[in-house]
């Protein structure tokens, strides 16, 4: 989670969260993960540390983590969380973790004569006591952030060694998350996440953490998500929306598409009927049994209770539902009941979280509580005919997590986590038998894998999306279900559109054209008019990139067609945000065809014309949404529109009269002084569009005089005069 300063008037509920977002992070068995938490107040602090401690150091179930020949009775016992008080006489961490390892290396298990056994995997290590510093010399300080920026290797290089092997959480107060990023930036780049609980400070006789002052030295299914280029914030809006329409196929229990249908009632869990109960009688008396419960993880219970609390399903039976399914796991630790009954009892309570995640509840809590029960039941029964279905679930709730807002920075892990459970699915799925599962299981992948491009490694993750959704297509036809094969297409498409933007353009561009028109094929427009819209937006921009490398005119003439083609889908009264989207797509690509040297002056001053009006359209649009999230940079769509004008004029070809000419201009200088006022003056956007003012100004003067000159200084705020005088 990024630092946040921002006062929270509900402290509790946001430490809540933060700490089961940082719970989380440790969980998923991820290597070489770097997270700071930032809190001031120590009491709240330690509260934190030794729940953390005690709920991961001996976790009950080590889901998919534990060797799987492990003789549990067998083996010591052996920490998965250890914590550490940072040594003020020689404060550095990487040392005193080696020196644990060293005195208590991992024990191998399930090994015999003939094979020798696997180690258990390295703890994670919590480091507490760095407010402690604050009463040592500045040397030890400079010492303490020293041995931070030599042990970025650790976390950035292959090298050899247990502790690669493992995670760091270390613990903080917030003036040293300052002087860590300013005094060790090697350290700080390698963090994985920054999770910062909401406190006040502990008095500083209370050892209150602050440095001394010193100078530095410098199933869930992602099933047809049609993925649009170009149109990334409209595709996020539509991609939150469209997690809570998730449908799960009845027998099979793997997700299938999202295409916005009912939801499959049938797969509604049903525990033992009992009588419906007010909420503000017995459903009271309940939360206050939950919390006595000694055999389910706290950690699960609370997060049920936080759901029931904050639930808007106003049916009271089920909003009893997941406290009855929490009593009766309870009762069934009691009785020692076999693991495959334990299972089916922790699947069940999943599987209710699931259908509200589909009816659209899909919170923060939810999303937990259905990951949490899900990996219950795996650690209770890996041997279950249903583990593909709920690995493939728990890619999706993973993948969902990550799209929960507030983005947060262990977003790659979450993408990360989801990629592990789809590839752990596929090895369980026959494709020869379950093609349609091995099918959808693939697309899923080759989603996750194109989210992860958005943090690391964008060519290879692309490329590997690619693979995926080949392989999906190879097990799924047209005939089988046009509308899931078209969606897959699309995918490809994309997936080829972004491998353009890195490697071997021509080819990939060409190749995400002939996905989408492959996918275009089986849509219907009367039908499927947005999804008909969107692949025609996505086939005229990868016609308008290709036009940058070969052929511009045709392919810009292509592009032209497909994004007016678009654009009879896309309407303001439809999708507004869409059609502006494709408006500004379809100004720049007439921008682009006035400006090649084949244009004719008269076709040149047709295609500006053009432009222009798309771009009104397109700012217009924008306009009329107040602030909603736009997939293009309006400033951006100023400045292109503030151009057209100028260029328009200064062609040889323009024989407006002056009257005409200083209206295209003002409005030129118009829409580069908005675009200047919203920008810093720090940025190179500022420094662009300041020289098209400048430009503009001086169009003024050769195409009217002094007078128009002065005209266009008259527009000018006072405060750039002086800037804007010296260069004229």
């Amino acid at each position: 989670m990024s630092v946040n300063d921002t006062a929270h008037n509900n402290n509790s509920n946001w430490n809540r969260q933060v700490y089961h977002r940082l719970k989380l992070a440790l969980s998923l068995g991820l290597r070489r993960q770097l997270f700071l938490a930032v809190c001031d107040d120590l009491h709240l602090r330690n509260q934190v540390a030794a729940r953390l401690h005690s709920t991961l150091a001996y976790p009950v179930g080590q889901v998919l983590y534990q060797p799987s020949n492990a003789q549990e009775n067998s083996t010591p016992a052996y920490p998965r969380l250890v914590t550490l008080r940072l040594n003020l006489n020689d404060p550095n961490p990487i040392v005193q973790i080696n020196q644990w390892l060293a005195n208590y290396p991992p024990p191998t298990v399930g090994g015999s004569k003939d094979t020798p056994g696997r180690p258990f995997p390295v703890p994670a290590f919590q480091i507490v006591g760095v407010e402690h510093l604050t009463k040592q010399t500045v040397a030890t300080q400079r010492l303490f952030l020293h041995y931070l920026r030599l042990s970025e290797q650790f976390f950035s290089t292959q090298e050899s060694g247990r502790f690669l092997e493992s995670n760091l959480l270390l613990w903080i107060p917030r003036p040293w998350l300052s002087a860590i990023k300013q005094s060790a930036p090697q350290f700080w780049r390698c963090r994985t996440g920054v999770f910062v609980f909401a406190g006040e400070p502990t008095p500083a006789t209370q050892n209150a953490g602050y440095p001394e002052r010193f100078s530095s030295s410098k199933s869930l299914d992602l099933e047809n998500i049609e993925q649009s280029i170009l149109d990334e914030s409209v595709k996020q809006a539509e991609l939150r929306t469209a997690a809570t329409e998730f449908k799960f196929e009845k027998n099979s229990d793997f997700p299938t598409e999202i295409q916005g249908n009912g939801v499959d009632k049938t797969q509604k869990a049903t525990p033992q009927q009992q009588e419906s109960t007010n909420r503000s009688g017995s459903g009271n008396n309940n939360n206050q049994s939950l919390s006595s419960l000694s055999y389910v993880s706290s950690e699960l219970t609370e997060l049920v209770i936080a759901t029931i609390n904050t639930s808007i399903n106003q049916n009271a039976e089920d909003y009893l539902q997941p406290q009855q399914i929490l009593l009766e796991i309870e009762k069934l630790h009691e009785k020692q009941v076999s693991g495959e009954i334990l299972a089916e009892a922790y699947h069940r309570l999943g599987s209710l979280y699931r259908l509200r995640i589909e009816q659209g509840e899909s919170t923060l809590e939810n999303l937990m509580v259905a990951i949490i029960a899900y990996q219950e039941a795996i650690s209770y029964d890996e041997s279950s005919p249903q583990l593909p279905g709920i690995l493939n679930d728990l890619g999706t709730l993973y993948w969902m997590l990550y799209r929960t807002p507030p983005n947060s920075e262990e977003g790659q892990t979450y993408v990360e986590q989801a990629i592990e459970f789809y590839l752990l699915a596929l090895k369980m799925i026959s494709p020869q038998t379950h093609r349609e599962t091995y099918a959808r299981v693939q697309n899923n992948l080759g989603t996750a894998y194109g989210d992860l491009a958005r943090f690391s490694h964008p060519s290879e993750n692309w490329q590997q999306a690619i693979l995926a959704y080949n392989e999906a297509l190879s097990y799924r036809t047209a005939d089988m279900d046009s509308l899931k094969y078209a969606a897959c297409q699309n995918n490809l498409g994309t997936a080829y559109w972004h491998l353009g933007q890195y490697n071997q353009p021509i080819v990939h561009l060409k190749k995400a054209i002939a996905a989408y028109n492959e996918a275009l094929v089986h849509y219907n427009p009367k039908e499927e008019p947005l999804k008909y819209g969107m692949i025609q937006n996505n086939i005229g921009t990868a016609c308008w990139n290709l036009a940058q490398y070969e052929q511009p005119v045709q392919n810009l003439q292509l592009a032209i067609n497909v994004y007016n083609k678009a654009l009879k889908y896309r309407t303001p009264a439809n999708v507004p945000s869409a059609c502006a989207a494709t408006q500004n797509n379809l100004g720049t690509a007439y921008w682009h065809l006035a400006n090649l040297s084949q244009t004719t002056k008269e076709a040149r001053q047709k295609y500006l014309q053009l432009c222009i009006s798309a771009y009104e359209e397109a700012i217009s649009l924008a306009h009329s949404l107040s602030g909603a999230p736009l997939s293009f940079d309006l400033l951006a769509s100023y400045n292109n529109l503030g151009l057209a004008h100028y260029q328009l004029v200064i062609d040889k070809s323009f024989n407006g009269d002056k009257a005409t000419r200083s209206q295209h201009l003002e409005v030129a200088l118009d829409y580069h002084l908005q675009a200047l006022n919203a920008l810093s003056k720090q940025s190179e956007a500022y420094q662009t569009t300041f020289t098209y003012v400048v430009k503009t100004i001086r169009a003024f003067h050769n195409e009217l005089g002094i007078q128009g000159q002065n005209l266009a200084l008259s527009k000018v705020p006072s405060q750039l005069l002086p800037d804007i005088l010296s260069k004229l």
